[in-house]
């Protein structure tokens, strides 16, 4: 875009230049504004700035940035902020300049010069940016090009954040693309493994040509009925972690004591899991708090079920303590496993999300920690880990006694 000249001595290059400087290294449009509001400012007179930006998806135009800087600061929810002209200009992208009626016995608050200009970027209008000066003297031809310049860096500062917006969303929307993709691919899996067990334990049970003995018959069936709980469990955490992600997975809140459901929870899971060393420790008997006592036993499962998984031979410690000033609890989960790299830790908590260093040795769906994360943050809470590769991983769970 080339630097358009003015006749005012007053607008220099260097103004232009200073312009195009802002727009250029100002990542953010609304400080790019503030500051060359404060500069144009010193060049000629107005008393507000507003831009206007059309909505594509109500077809109406919404005021993304409005300054008073003069004459009627003090009343600024009273006077005019152009927008009838906004409007005008979106149908009909022109320059357009009104003028008010020269009656001194009016307010000058309600005899406002207003000017114009489209934001255009190719044959789009972006918006509108309107300049409003109340009282003379009235908008000179050099003030009225140098409006326009500003309006066309303006433009162009407005079509960088919308590209910048756009790039990100399609960024994210690769990243879930790809995250799907591993997922289902991640899922098919973990399917067929119970599947494929279940399958071929009852095949070979059936066969008429081989006699089994009892035990060996309580064996295969033994199999079977544990692999039909995975298979349960991966089918509860896909409609779990749908419903989360919709908001329409329903919460029973009554008062639940922490530590009797951390017990019902780790007796539970030592029952599958005999090898499984879980020490309690309460701060106090009885932490009473209000939650879905089901959907908290959910949490305590699943991070006991992944000390199993990804710390197996550590002992797990479970503490429960009282947050200063009787704010909440704060739940502790403990272990002294491998720990978690730095460099995977931020996603642990995102959904379909698998630690690729530990990918191919351990089953899973990425969906446990999300359902977790969701649940705590239904409860009004906080969940985050802490860990040390080499000395283990650390759950914390901030939770208030009542929602």
């Amino acid at each position: 875009m080339s630097v358009q000249k003015f006749s005012s001595a007053e607008v220099g290059l260097d103004h232009l230049y200073e312009i195009s400087r802002i727009v250029t290294q100002t990542s953010e449009w609304k400080q790019a504004l503030n500051e060359i509001a404060s500069l144009v400012h010193t060049i000629f007179i107005f008393d507000n700035l507003v831009l206007y930006l059309a909505d594509p998806v109500h077809h109406d135009l919404d005021v993304m940035y409005a300054r008073a800087m003069g004459r009627g600061r003090s009343a600024e929810a009273d006077i005019a902020w152009g927008e009838n002209l906004a409007n005008q200009i979106m149908d009909d992208p022109k320059t357009v300049l009104q003028e008010p009626v020269n009656d001194l016995s009016i307010s000058r608050l309600e005899r406002p010069y207003i000017l114009g200009i489209p934001l255009q970027v190719s044959t789009r209008t972006l918006g509108v940016l309107i300049f409003i000066r109340f009282g003379s003297p009235p908008f000179e031809p050099e003030a009225i090009r140098l409006a326009e310049f500003i309006a066309q860096q303006t433009a162009l500062l407005v079509e960088r954040q919308n590209l910048q917006h756009a790039y990100e969303v399609l960024e994210q929307q690769n990243q879930e693309s790809r995250l799907q993709e591993d997922f289902i691919s991640t899922i098919t899996h973990e399917l067929r493994t119970p599947l494929g067990f279940i399958k071929g334990y009852t095949t070979t049970l059936l066969r008429s040509d081989t006699f089994w003995d009892q035990e060996t018959q309580q064996e295969f069936l033994r199999i079977i009925d544990q692999e039909a709980d995975r298979l349960q469990e991966l089918i509860e955490n896909l409609l779990d972690s749908a419903r989360l992600q919709t908001g329409n997975l329903k919460m029973d809140f009554q008062a639940v004591r922490l530590e009797v459901l951390a017990k019902s929870v780790s007796d539970r899971i030592k029952a599958h899991h005999p090898e499984l060393n879980v020490h309690i420790e309460p701060e106090s008997q009885g932490t009473l708090i209000h939650g879905d006592p089901k959907r908290l036993g959910q949490v305590f499962e699943n991070l006991l079920n992944n000390a199993v998984k990804y710390a197996p031979g550590s002992d797990v410690w479970v503490k429960i303590e009282t947050l200063p000033d009787e704010e909440g609890a704060l739940i502790k989960i403990e272990d002294h496993g491998p720990g978690i790299s730095q460099r995977y830790l931020p996603h642990i908590f995102d959904r379909f999300f698998r630690n690729p260093e530990l990918e191919p040795y351990v089953h899973g769906s990425g969906l446990g920690l999300f359902i977790c994360k969701k649940i705590i943050q239904a409860h009004q809470g906080q969940i985050y880990a802490t860990s040390t590769v080499g000395e283990g991983t650390t759950f914390n769970i901030k939770l208030p006694f009542r929602q």
